[in-house]
C-alpha cells in the first residue's frame, strides 16, 4: 500500500509542475485533462500525507515515554492517536478501490410501468417525481426528453437526463425493478395491490466514444402532443430517431424546437449505444459486475414501497426505513449511502 500511495504522490507532484508550464496552459484540452487528473489524485494524496503525519506523531509520543517527566503526557497522546491509525488506514484502502470511469458522468434515466396496469403507471409517475426532487436536493440539472402521460396522471414512459458531477455514482443503484404495495384509488374493496415499474440508468456517453454515421439514422418528425394529450403543436417539432443497425428508437417531444428535440434524442441514443457496446465488451457487466451492488438486471426486484406500513425496503442491503413520504419526496441519500458502503465493502474484500 505504501508504494502505491508514494507513486500517487510522485505523479501529483509531477503534474503540479507540468500545470505551471506555459506550453501546457496554452494547450487547453491537454491543460483541462491535466487539471481533471490532478483533482482525482488530490484526495488520495492528501489522505496519505495526513496518515504519514499521524504516524510521525505516534512515533514522537512513543519516544517521549522514555522521559519520566513526559511519560504520562505521552501515554495520553497515544491513547488518542492509536485508534486513529487503523481508521486512517481503512480510509486509505478505500482510495485503492478500482475507480468506475462512469461514476463522474451525468446520466440518462428511463422509467416504465411494469405489472399492474394503470396503478403501475401511477407508480411510475411517483418515481419520476422522486427523482426530480432528488435532483433538486443534489443540485443536478433535470431535463425531460420524452414523458408520455396517461389520462389518470400516470406515466407510460419517462426518459430524462440528470446532469451533474458524480450523478452516475449516486444513481446507478436505482437500476432495476421497483415494487409498490398499496390500495389503489380505483379499488372499491380496499384490497392491497402490488405493482411494479422498471428503472434504467445509463451513463451519458461522450461523442468520442460512440461513432454514429448519418447513413445509419432514420430521422422522422411529427407533431408533438402534450402531456396527457392537452395540446397539439402546430409544427412538426417532435423527433423520432431510429438507429438502423441496432433498431434502437428514441423519441423526444419535450421542447418546442425541433433542433433541441433532435439534440436531446441524439444524447439518449448515444447513451443507449454506449451501454450496449459496454455490455458487449464485458458480458458479465449486468450480471456479475463486482463494482455495482446487485446485478442491475431489469427483472430484479430491488426495492419495495409499502404504503399501508409506511415503509420502504431495499432488498439488496436489507434496509427498511419507515419514512415512505420523505423518500418519495427525494430523501434517498440514506439508501444510496448504504448501497455505496456495501459496494465498497465487497471491493475491499476483493482487494484481499
Amino acid at each position: 500500500m505504501e508504494a502505491q500511495f508514494e507513486s500517487m504522490e510522485g505523479r501529483l507532484e509531477e503534474m503540479t509542475v507540468a500545470a505551471a508550464q506555459p506550453e501546457i496552459i496554452a494547450d487547453v484540452p491537454r491543460y483541462q485533462k491535466l487539471l481533471k487528473d490532478m483533482a482525482q489524485l488530490q484526495p488520495a494524496v492528501e489522505a496519505w500525507r495526513g496518515y504519514k503525519r499521524l504516524l510521525s506523531q505516534i512515533e514522537q509520543a512513543r519516544d517521549m515515554r522514555s522521559d519520566p517527566e513526559l511519560a504520562d503526557v505521552a501515554e495520553e497522546e497515544l491513547r488518542a492517536l492509536l485508534p486513529r491509525e487503523e481508521q486512517e488506514k481503512q480510509r486509505l484502502r478505500l482510495f485503492l478501490i478500482p475507480h468506475d470511469p462512469n461514476d463522474d458522468r451525468s446520466v440518462v434515466m428511463e422509467i416504465r410501468p411494469g405489472a399492474g396496469g394503470e396503478e403501475a403507471a401511477l407508480f411510475a409517475s411517483l418515481l419520476l417525481r422522486m427523482y426530480q426532487r432528488y435532483a433538486e436536493r443534489k443540485g443536478y440539472l433535470f431535463e425531460a426528453v420524452d414523458i408520455s402521460d396517461t389520462e389518470l396522471g400516470g406515466v407510460k414512459e419517462a426518459v430524462f437526463t440528470l446532469s451533474g458531477a458524480g450523478a452516475f455514482s449516486r444513481m446507478k443503484f436505482e437500476s432495476g425493478v421497483h415494487r409498490i404495495q398499496r390500495v389503489p384509488v380505483t379499488e372499491a374493496g380496499g384490497r392491497i395491490h402490488t405493482s411494479t415499474a422498471t428503472v434504467a440508468v445509463l451513463p451519458e456517453a461522450e461523442d468520442v466514444e460512440v461513432d454514429i454515421r448519418p447513413e445509419e439514422l432514420r430521422i422522422d418528425t411529427y407533431r408533438a402532443s402534450g402531456h396527457g394529450g392537452q395540446y397539439i403543436n402546430r409544427t412538426d417539432s417532435a423527433v423520432r430517431i431510429t438507429h438502423l443497425p441496432t433498431g434502437l428508437v428514441v423519441t423526444c417531444q419535450d421542447e418546442k424546437s425541433q433542433l433541441k428535440n433532435k439534440d436531446k434524442a441524439m444524447k439518449v441514443l448515444k447513451s443507449r449505444l454506449y451501454d450496449l457496446l459496454r455490455a458487449e465488451k464485458d458480458q458479465a457487466y449486468a450480471q456479475n459486475r463486482k463494482a455495482q451492488v446487485g446485478t442491475g438486471e431489469r427483472n430484479e426486484r430491488i426495492r419495495t414501497y409499502n404504503f399501508p406500513q409506511g415503509r420502504v425496503t431495499d432488498h439488496r442491503v436489507n434496509l427498511t426505513l419507515y419514512k415512505i413520504d420523505a423518500i418519495l419526496d427525494g430523501d434517498l441519500d440514506e439508501i444510496i449511502d448504504a448501497l455505496t458502503m456495501q459496494e465498497q465493502g465487497e471491493l475491499l474484500k476483493a482487494l484481499g
